[in-house]
């Protein structure tokens, strides 16, 4: 799909939100050619040369399988890699990935066209079997009229991001050279083995879903969505970790972010200290570091880190907040102006002092504690929706208050920190 496909949404109620998701989709990762970079020469060219390929838009269909293969070999279901990539199916199952067609995007394809929707497919179900299935389900005018062959699963387009959807093309499996002395096989490889490539361990790979390009949607003269160049300008990339090193290390399938504490807690350093001022007085100081994240944190608008410094009595009972900190980049429900941006870069550091009066005896405390809120501004809409005189109905109605009751759950607490206040 071409960027020119993108366009300015002038349609009111809950449309016009829709509207607004979609010409998003259609401006990121088109042309992803564009976006990429030369870097390491692989058996199939360099790396740019290898993605412009690999992540064409739209990826074309996968066609008859090989004669020779068997009905796993063929198969598109992500069960099917399972049966013999076990650990690598376990930890995709756990992951975003593969909850990328969740009822926070179902609902809203309710209310699109079939061409606004496949730009949100293109990340997030992006093999056209997944597509053809939607246009099914959906019952959009170009939707196949004759049902999807053996090798594609009925639910496929409900997977989200599959392991075909990275790993296969035209039944060819793709994949990361393997590691150390590859062993000398003795009879021929299941679906004929793969063909190795370099792009697979750079962060390149995740740029086509994880940036938009220069012409991209914007807010504020910035990016929506600039992950990869907030990569390329950081220490991480400097010291050679790609998205890879910190999201699947040891080549796990896991894609860790901001919905993991531990993840987290490794990108985020919080720190208290107590320390005696003025006669009578103490001086609380708390410092929030980026110190592990390789891109701004949180690097996208729909997170929310949100930093409470609080005294408390000695049984933890709340007597005073000292301060409320937001790190986050807000902005209006509509995606039309950007209201702030208090992300923490690569190594930025956000500091709080405050001076109080020092307890006449002890037991009181100053607590840090900080709350994570991975889809706030997701969150903060779907609400606005169902409020609206007329919300969705049918099942739009119902996927869209699966997602707000889901979105509501996963808050969580990354850190919390005490420190005892010295008596007067």
């Amino acid at each position: 799909m071409k960027t020119s496909r993108a366009r300015t949404v002038a349609v009111v109620g809950v449309l016009a939100l829709v509207g607004v998701v979609a010409a998003i989709g259609g401006l990121r990762a088109c042309n992803s050619d564009r976006l990429l970079h030369d870097g390491a020469t692989g058996a199939a060219g360099s790396v740019a040369e290898f993605l412009a390929r690999h992540w064409a838009d739209p990826i074309a269909a996968q066609g008859s399988p090989p004669a020779s293969f068997s009905g796993l070999e063929a198969s598109l279901d992500p069960a099917a890699c399972g049966q013999c990539h076990a650990a690598q199916h376990a930890d995709w199952k756990t992951s975003l990935h593969s909850r990328a067609m969740g009822p926070g995007l179902r609902w809203q394809l309710h209310l699109m066209s079939q061409a606004d929707a496949n730009a949100c497919l293109r990340c997030h179900a992006p093999l056209a079997e997944q597509k053809a299935l939607l246009a099914r389900e959906m019952q959009w005018p170009q939707a196949p009229s004759s049902p999807p062959p053996a090798y594609v699963p009925p639910r496929l387009h409900l997977e989200g991001l599959t392991c075909a959807a990275c790993h296969m093309r035209r039944h060819q499996r793709f994949g990361p050279p393997a590691a150390g002395s590859a062993p000398v096989a003795s009879a021929p490889a299941p679906h004929g083995g793969f063909a190795a490539h370099e792009a697979f361990r750079d962060s390149q790979f995740c740029a086509p879903c994880h940036q938009f390009p220069p012409e991209g949607a914007r807010l504020n003269g910035k990016l929506i969505e600039n992950t990869y160049e907030e990569w390329r300008a950081s220490p991480a990339a400097r010291a050679g970790q790609s998205c890879q090193h910190c999201h699947m290390p040891g080549a796990r399938h896991l894609w860790r972010g901001i919905h993991d504490a531990d993840m987290v807690r490794q990108g985020l350093h919080a720190s208290l200290q107590v320390r005696r001022a003025a006669a009578g007085r103490l001086s609380v100081v708390a410092e929030l570091a980026n110190v592990g994240a390789g891109h701004h944190l949180p690097t996208y608008l729909i997170a929310e880190i949100v930093a409470t410094l609080t005294l408390v009595g000695g049984t933890g009972e709340p007597l005073a907040v000292l301060g409320r900190h937001v790190i986050a980049r807000k902005a209006d429900l509509d995606l039309t102006r950007e209201l702030s941006d208090t992300r923490l870069a690569p190594g930025e550091r956000f500091r709080w002092e405050r001076e109080v009066s020092a307890p006449a005896g002890s037991g009181q405390m100053v607590e840090l504690r900080v709350e994570v809120h991975p889809g706030k501004h997701y969150e903060d809409l779907f609400k606005s929706v169902l409020e609206r005189p007329q919300p969705p109905g049918g099942s739009a109605g119902v996927l869209l208050r699966q997602a707000l009751e889901h979105l509501r759950r996963v808050p969580y607490e990354s850190h919390l920190i005490r420190q005892p206040m010295p008596a007067r």
